[in-house]
């Protein structure tokens, strides 16, 4: 059930131990990668706008978060007297336990790139620890990646719960726009993923990682990453509609103060406020960390001068790191989009491309495993296929649209006959002024 070597010969009391050990680090190594990141984003957009940002609190400012987490802590607990108890309660701890758990598919170290390592031609990246074998990461199913977007659908739950429960008009508005914000967005990060799983023809994440590695000392090239092997469409996509989800700027409507008095978490207050805060960010290193692992190769990179056990885990912070800079970079410099241009962005434009884009990756594996085709033979079929199903979808696309415009002109002048609508004695036929009647 598991692709941990860990549990090859069964489990006993050191494997349980083993893997408690790498849940209480990867859970507290996430929530220190959390008060960074609070740190690097204030610290970097001020630094961006010509500001100081906090330098108070610890050296450079570094324990603000940590400073601003206590006093959460010590605030008083508000409830709205008409909340469900309960829901209310559990909301912020669903956002919190999504976020961790998909990011504990993600493989963080490793040697992927020595080929004596053991498992290194199918699947590499075992380390030893306490004499035993075993991945770094917390647990590699061989469904990772259905695992992964299944907690991105729950995570909705915990804020269309959190409005909903709040017994309050505003934050259920919140909600609902937060809810079809994150469902849309989620159709496309779904088939963005379904691309590097045609091109790796596995859903577990080690051996995702595993078939970008080229099998040199220095980990390959980037020609290997799935970044450019699914032709970089789908990581672009991903990367939209990851920052989308996340209600990251220039999507961050769900929480637009001036629109919605704060969005879904307006009723919340003191810790429970702050696990929707923790959640928000946390969420941010989790899909930075996925998308290092599809489509940048993960931890797996050049080993230099002896270290082999620190060198896979340094390159794969510095991927994340980048990714992290990239969310603040959008922060600081984007425009908060309109809900509707937000929407349109989703269903006309990012879903449209990636069933295109699906549609050509899978005649190109479909047509290249012809062994008995020539080249040319293949990319006729291939890009002559593709091109035809897009001019049928975008042909689809537009009679859609066009509808849909009709209908919306027809809304708009209600149960009323066109004719009931123009001034008393004016003929349909009449010349307008200037024109000659």
């Amino acid at each position: 059930m598991t692709g941990d070597p860990l549990f090859a010969d069964g489990v006993d009391w050191g494997d349980i131990g083993i893997v408690g050990i790498k849940v209480l680090v990867a859970f507290a190594a996430l929530l220190v990668a959390t008060m960074f990141m609070i740190w690097f984003e204030r610290k970097l957009i001020s630094d961006m706008q010509h500001r100081i940002g906090p330098n108070v609190a610890g050296p450079w400012g570094l324990l603000q978060a940590l400073a601003d987490g206590i006093k959460f802590f010590f605030k008083e607990d508000l409830r709205p007297a008409n909340a469900d108890p309960l829901v209310f309660r559990l909301a912020p701890y669903i956002s919190a336990v999504t976020a961790f758990v998909a990011f504990a598919i993600v493989p963080i170290g490793g040697v992927f790139t020595d080929p004596a390592s053991p498992g290194a031609a199918g699947r590499g990246g075992t380390v030893t620890l306490f004499g035993k074998e075993t991945i770094l990461q917390v647990a590699d199913p061989p469904v990772g990646i259905l695992l992964l977007l299944a907690m991105s659908s729950v995570a909705v739950y915990g804020v269309m719960l959190a409005g909903w429960s709040s017994g309050s008009k505003y934050p259920l508005i919140g909600s609902v726009r937060a809810s079809a914000q994150a469902i849309s967005y989620e159709a496309a990060l779904g088939m963005s993923v379904v691309a590097v799983v045609i091109a790796a023809g596995s859903l577990s994440t080690q051996s995702i990682v595993s078939q970008q590695v080229g099998g040199t000392w220095w980990g390959g090239s980037p020609d290997d990453w799935f970044l450019l092997t699914t032709g970089i469409v789908p990581f672009v996509v991903f990367l939209i509609s990851a920052t989308a989800e996340l209600n990251r700027p220039p999507f961050d409507l769900v929480e637009a103060e001036q629109e919605l008095v704060g969005g879904f978490h307006t009723e919340y207050s003191s810790i429970r406020f702050a696990l929707f805060f923790l959640a928000e960010f946390m969420n941010v290193i989790t899909m930075s960390a996925i998308m290092v692992t599809l489509f940048f190769g993960g931890p797996a990179g050049p080993i230099f001068f002896g270290l082999t056990w620190l060198w896979p885990t340094v390159w794969f912070l510095a991927k994340v790191l980048a990714f992290l800079f990239v969310f603040v970079w959008f922060r600081a410099t984007l425009p908060r989009l309109r809900y509707d241009q937000l929407m349109s962005l989703g269903w006309k434009v990012l879903i449209p491309v990636m069933l295109f884009w699906l549609m050509f990756l899978g005649l190109r594996e479909l047509v290249f495993d012809q062994e008995d085709w020539n080249l040319a033979q293949r990319l006729v079929v291939t890009l002559g296929l593709s091109a035809a199903g897009l001019a049928l979808g975008w042909t689809l696309l537009a009679a859609a649209l066009r509808a849909a415009k009709r209908n919306t002109d027809t809304e708009g002048l209600g149960d009323h006959d066109p004719d009931d609508l123009m001034p008393a004695g004016a003929s349909p036929d009449a010349a307008g002024p200037g024109e000659d009647g």
